[in-house]
């Protein structure tokens, strides 16, 4: 069932979010080329225990697979999610893709970021701006009375005008007390279908974004799921409350995306 957050719930979770987004964008200033993947791991770590939060990754195992084994995402180029921080060093030209969440008081905050290290290609930039933009305009069909099916088809309507290519495989969700909630949000679907959006649902929008075709190869590590053809992918996620004046971004700090 959809969980309706009281107003209480969501001044939590505005401070689930509101850490996720802070530590997020650390990481991003951190993310140059000599860094490796596992030192910004190690940042994100630190930041739970200073701020006496939880962290939404670590150990998490849905459906039997290997329990993740860091706080954070580190997903590269033709990586599209869930890659595992560790001793790769990032370098010129890299596409690093960053997916955090934090726990503040029993609830869950969720967010990603695409990071060009480095590179200017237009391809790259590309890429990066248009996953961006079909993020926000999938946010803003997050109304009171919309349904689900605008959001997924504000995303892939804004994705493929760009001329690129939405995954299928993953999903966005709701999130509250748990990372995963009911309703699955697609990045793709149609307009007028699904459940109606009610004020105080909550929805982690993450489009994921490939250059070449939507398919996707999971890795012996039971978590890195890259693209099929080798090309690069993009993702950038929030958590967005639903409320009556429209939605509102709780993972949306002052300097980030």
């Amino acid at each position: 069932m959809i969980q309706l957050k009281s107003e209480r719930e969501l001044d939590k979770m505005r401070e689930a979010g509101r850490h996720t987004g802070e530590i997020l964008l650390r990481l991003r200033e951190l993310a140059k080329a000599g860094v490796t993947t596992g030192e910004l791991n190690d940042v994100a770590s630190a930041e739970i225990s200073s701020r006496k939060l939880g962290s939404s990754f670590l150990g998490y195992n849905p459906g039997g697979a290997p329990p993740y084994p860091g706080v954070l995402c580190t997903s590269l180029n033709e990586q599209i999610v869930h890659g595992i921080p560790g001793e790769r060093v990032l370098v010129d030209g890299d596409l690093l893709k960053l997916d955090f969440g934090v726990v503040f008081d029993g609830f869950h905050g969720d967010s990603a970021v695409a990071i060009c290290i480095a590179d200017d290609s237009n391809e790259l930039v590309a890429l990066q701006a248009a996953t961006l933009q079909s993020l926000y305009a999938g946010v803003e069909q997050m109304l009171p009375g919309n349904r689900l099916g605008d959001v997924s088809r504000a995303v892939q309507d804004s994705v493929e005008g760009s001329g690129f290519t939405v995954v299928r495989d993953f999903v966005g969700h709701g999130i509250g007390r748990s990372l995963h909630e009911p309703p699955q949000l697609p990045n793709f679907g149609r307009a007028g279908r699904g459940p109606r959006l009610r004020e105080g649902m909550v929805l982690a929008i993450e489009p994921m974004v490939n250059v070449g075709e939507a398919g996707v190869e999971i890795a012996s590590d039971g978590w890195t799921a890259s693209t099929s053809d080798g090309a690069m992918s993009c993702h950038f996620e929030h958590t967005v409350a639903i409320t009556r004046d429209g939605p509102e971004i709780l993972t949306k700090v002052a300097g980030s995306h």
